[in-house]
Order: structure tokens, then C-alpha cells, then sequence
């Protein structure tokens, strides 16, 4: 085996980590974020929600079980670049599988391994998320420092626009009785699966799709997928989302979907301080007082105090981490969101009541217009 190439980490702050490149040669820049999952990697790396952001994988062995075909969110490789403990070229699953760094290398992405993942994972977690460059070709410390000035901030950022679909698709049964409309600002393959595993049609559209161009469709259910980015930095969408709200199509937003369901029914958001990302979140539901494991990805959430006083939502969940929210809905129609990722891919199977919840309004909505 060759020598690996080495590797620079740079942080906002000035923190600076020496190891091993991983992926392809080149330089990195982004938010980071780390993930708390021990399996799933390849699902995680090709969700849309992680757009922009250096991911830490706190599971110390990272390629073991290689890569396959089926074991994708989206079409590409997400993240902006990945940092692990010990990568592994080598896979131990036998069939059609390719290694995660031939993976990464098609997908134009690289990083870093063989550094102490676990002391970075403190820095982040004591001083909060922050921007990170990563270059196997460039050591000088002040070319670095450059490339790090000029990485954007994630608060304010808008990216739903370059991960969402630019053209509407279709996907399940076209003769099916339930029609959802689901608005695409970075959605995860499993969630539309989840819908057409339910008997659903769903016409995936643009993030930036008129309310007239979705009514004309006449959907029978409307579902807020999850994304990247600052939600607040989504004023159409918004708009959109609060023009639909005013019906009586039931409605589902996930994540980003969530968070711009709230952001149009006068709540804020802010950002987090390391936000949640993993697939072992505990959730408690408010209304059955059961308690869920969840597969979490995000670095905004609404805030709690505005929905608890909100004359028409309901808080529906909270994370028994921090005490965040992670649910509501409306107390007079069929419509309800969650902030973290109830179709588990990765992660336990816990949540996925809610699309039969969902699936339920749309049945019930529908026997009553009959």
C-alpha cells in the first residue's frame, strides 16, 4: 500500500490538526458538523441536508462495509468533505460493492483521517459550530487561513435552490387515489419511497414551484421535505408554504420543511450551537407520552417559547436532550411537522407512524369532501 498523502485541518478559530488525506487530493472548505451514528454512513454523505458542511464521523471506523448502489439519498455525495479516525479502503461485504474512497473520488470530494476525532469533536462542541478547510495540496498555513476567510457563513445561507429538483417528477402509482404534492428543498430518496410504499403518487417539485402550479395539480396531501441551509433565508418559499397552510389540504414538513411551516406561521428560528445529527436522538411525543429514537439532522430549530404560545399550533414533540422542539401542529387542521427525519434511512424505524398519521389525514380529509 502507498504512502497517504498528508493532510490540513484548519479551523475558524485556529486550531490546526495534521493526518492523512482521504478521498480525492484537493482543498475543502465548509461549515462542520459531526454525526453521531455508528452505521449508515453512505446514506448520510449523499443527504442533501448536509450541502456545504465538513462532517465529523464520531464512529472512529469509517469504509469498512464499503459502498453500494441502493444505499443513496440523493444522486451525489452531499457533504463538502469528511473528517474520520481510521478510514478504511477495504470492505468486507461481498457482491457489487466499491470502496468509499473510489466513491469519494468520483464524487470530487475528499478529506481527512488518522486524527484525534474525539479532541475535535470537544473543540466543536465547547465553541460552538464553525467554518474548517481541509487541503492535501496546500500547506502554507496563510494560503489556508485565505480560503477560510472567504468560506460563507451557514447563518443567512440559502441552499435548498442548488440541491432541489429543477424539473417535476413523478414517482408511485399514477392510478393511486391519493395524490401528494411534495415541495423538494433537498429531499431524501426514503422519504418519497416512504409515501409510495403508502399507496401515494407523489409529484415531486422545484423548492421555488407557485401555490398556483401545485393547486392546479390538485394534490390530496401536501408534504415540506427536509434541506440545507438557513430557513430564514427562504422568503418565497415561505410565502408559498403560508398561502398552502391557509387550506385544508393536510400537510407534512420534515427538518427545513418544518422549519419554514413555522417560520410561515410567525415563528422564528435560530441557529444552534452544534446543532443534532446522528440516528440516537431521544424524542418524547407530548401527546402519547412515548418516547422515540430518531434520526436527526440539523443545525436550526424554531423556537419553543413562541410555539408554546401560539394561539393555533400545538407543540406535538421535544428532543429530551436539550429540551428543543421537534414537533407541532395546527389545532384546527390536518397539519403537522417534526424536526428531525422520520423515514430513519439511517436509523431506527421508531417514527414512521408519521407518514401513516399523514396518510390517515389525507383518507379522512377525503371522506369528508365526498
Amino acid at each position: 500500500m502507498t504512502e497517504k498523502k498528508k493532510a490540513i485541518l484548519l479551523l475558524e478559530d485556529g486550531t490546526i490538526f495534521e493526518g492523512k488525506a482521504i478521498g480525492k487530493i484537493g482543498t475543502y472548505s465548509g461549515e462542520i458538523a459531526f454525526n453521531t451514528g455508528m452505521t449508515g454512513y453512505q446514506e448520510i454523505f449523499t443527504d442533501p441536508s448536509y450541502y456545504e458542511q465538513i462532517l465529523i464521523m464520531t464512529t472512529p471506523h469509517i469504509g469498512n462495509y464499503g459502498t453500494i448502489a441502493k444505499e443513496v439519498e440523493s444522486d451525489s455525495i452531499k457533504i463538502a468533505g469528511l473528517i474520520v479516525k481510521k478510514f478504511s479502503e477495504t470492505h468486507s461485504r461481498a457482491g457489487e460493492v466499491k470502496s468509499l474512497n473510489d466513491l469519494l473520488i468520483e464524487n470530487n470530494r475528499g478529506g481527512i483521517s488518522d486524527i484525534d476525532t474525539r479532541a475535535l469533536v470537544r473543540q466543536v462542541r465547547s465553541k460552538g459550530a464553525m467554518n474548517v478547510v481541509i487541503s492535501s495540496e496546500i500547506e502554507d498555513i496563510d494560503e489556508l487561513k485565505s480560503i477560510l476567510a472567504k468560506t460563507p457563513s451557514m447563518d443567512g445561507l440559502e441552499l435548498a435552490s442548488k440541491v432541489s429538483t429543477k424539473e417535476a417528477f413523478f414517482v408511485g402509482d399514477e392510478n393511486s387515489s391519493m395524490k401528494v404534492a411534495l415541495l423538494d428543498f433537498g429531499v431524501k430518496k426514503n422519504i418519497i419511497r416512504c409515501l409510495a410504499d403508502r399507496g401515494c403518487y407523489v409529484k415531486v417539485f422545484p423548492h421555488n414551484t407557485s401555490v398556483t402550479e401545485i393547486k392546479a395539480w390538485n394534490p390530496d396531501g401536501i408534504m415540506l421535505s427536509n434541506g440545507p441551509g438557513d430557513p430564514s433565508s427562504m422568503p418565497n418559499e415561505i410565502e408559498v408554504v403560508k398561502e398552502l397552510a391557509k387550506g385544508e389540504t393536510p400537510i407534512f414538513g420534515i427538518c427545513l420543511g418544518h422549519q419554514i411551516l413555522a417560520l410561515s406561521q410567525g415563528l422564528s428560528t435560530f441557529k444552534m450551537h452544534n446543532g443534532h445529527r446522528g440516528i440516537n436522538h431521544p424524542v418524547k411525543n407530548l401527546i402519547t407520552g412515548k418516547g422515540e429514537i430518531t434520526s436527526q439532522n440539523h443545525g436550526f430549530v424554531v423556537n419553543r417559547e413562541e410555539a408554546e404560545s401560539h394561539i393555533d399550533l400545538e407543540m406535538t414533540h421535544v428532543h429530551l436532550n436539550d429540551d428543543t422542539l421537534a414537533g407541532i401542529k395546527f389545532k384546527s387542521k390536518k397539519i403537522f411537522s417534526v424536526q428531525y427525519h422520520p423515514e430513519s434511512s439511517p436509523g431506527p424505524n421508531d417514527s414512521r407512524y408519521l407518514f401513516d398519521e399523514f396518510v390517515e389525514n389525507i383518507k379522512v380529509q377525503q371522506s369528508q369532501l365526498v
